[in-house]
């Protein structure tokens, strides 16, 4: 056991980079032949004495290798713990100093300002056929909906006239609810054919996808209470369309202040609302998303329609006037 210790020792100072295993190997033949050589000497001893040596000097030799293997293996595991820590000290020392990497894409208000030409270019010569007036038409037909799409950044995009198409999109976007006021101004749209589109998919939003869609009739004058809008009103009460009426001069006089103009909320988080002039020509359509003011739009809306009369109450009120016993204001 002596010899092989004192061996493995010498090979690990001449051959420090064998490694721990074949350092130990080395010793382990030289206790083996150091037994061997014992043997050779001791011929002249009896045999039991012999053999019992000889199993005494193997069991030494077997409890050094293992030994040797048990502490080989402490320090690999030592060595492997100490190799990982490092490694993560030096991750988490190293990744926060190293600078960002390079933006994606551009701020959103450089997008606005100069990007949209150039996308629109773009969708021009991927979409636009041989003649160069549609490339022109292709060209400036994206850049105005890509502008319209990129002002909505900021909750709130318009355009000159009415815009029918927003308004059919929405409808057809909308999943909890529709609440609209329809004025005076707008009585003529629903003889139109973008009424009719607009009509079908409110139809097909109510009976497809459950939306409720409610429609308060705001009148400026009681004049206007007569067959025609009572037969308006029968028409959208058939789509299932929920209606009321309510006269501007009737209502109380809290609620004859504000506005009176016309406006639609989707699912009580955006306002699609059209602007009148003097000569109440529709000039302006306006998307609104800022949040306190399409809950300004639903609180309106709510009051007028608690205070609107329903479709059996309109009926009445035509019949009395037909028959003379109800006057109309003279307002």
């Amino acid at each position: 056991m002596t010899v092989g210790l004192v061996v493995w020792g010498v090979a690990a100072l001449l051959s420090p980079d064998s490694g721990a295993l074949r350092q130990l190997a080395a010793a382990g033949l030289c206790a083996a032949a150091t037994v061997a050589l014992q043997h050779l000497l001791v011929r002249d001893r009896g045999p039991d004495e012999e053999q019992l040596r000889t199993q005494n000097v193997l069991a030494e030799t077997a409890a050094t290798v293992r030994d040797g293997l048990e502490r080989h293996d402490d320090d690999l595991r030592t060595g492997l713990a100490r190799h990982t820590e490092d490694i993560r000290q030096l991750v988490e020392n190293r990744l926060p100093q190293q600078p960002p990497g390079p933006e994606s894409y551009p701020p959103l208000d450089r997008v606005r300002t100069e990007g949209v030409p150039e996308l629109a270019k773009r969708f021009a010569e991927a979409l636009a056929p041989g003649p160069s007036i549609l490339y022109t038409f292709v060209r400036l037909e994206m850049q105005r909906v890509v502008g319209h799409m990129a002002a909505l950044t900021s909750m709130s995009v318009e355009c000159h006239g009415e815009n029918h198409d927003w308004m059919l999109t929405l409808t057809h976007a909308a999943e909890q609810s529709i609440s609209a006021i329809s004025t005076s101004v707008d009585r003529e749209f629903w003889n139109s054919e973008p009424a009719s589109r607009y009509l079908d998919a409110q139809r097909e939003a109510i009976e497809e996808h459950g939306v409720p869609v409610r429609r308060l009739f705001l009148l400026a004058s009681a004049r206007e209470l007569d067959d025609r809008l009572l037969r308006l009103c029968d028409e959208q009460k058939a789509l299932h369309i929920e209606v009321r009426v309510a006269v501007l001069p009737e209502l109380p006089p809290h609620l004859q202040r504000g506005t009176t103009d016309d406006f639609i909320v989707y699912d009580e988080e955006v306002s699609f609302e059209i602007e009148q002039d003097l000569r109440d020509v529709n000039v302006r359509t306006r998307l609104i998303a800022r949040r306190d003011h399409v809950q300004d739009r639903m609180k309106r809306f709510r009051e007028l329609w608690d205070a609107g009369m329903s479709i059996r109450e309109l009926e009445v009120r035509v019949d009395d006037e037909e028959d003379g016993t109800w006057m109309v204001d003279r307002a």
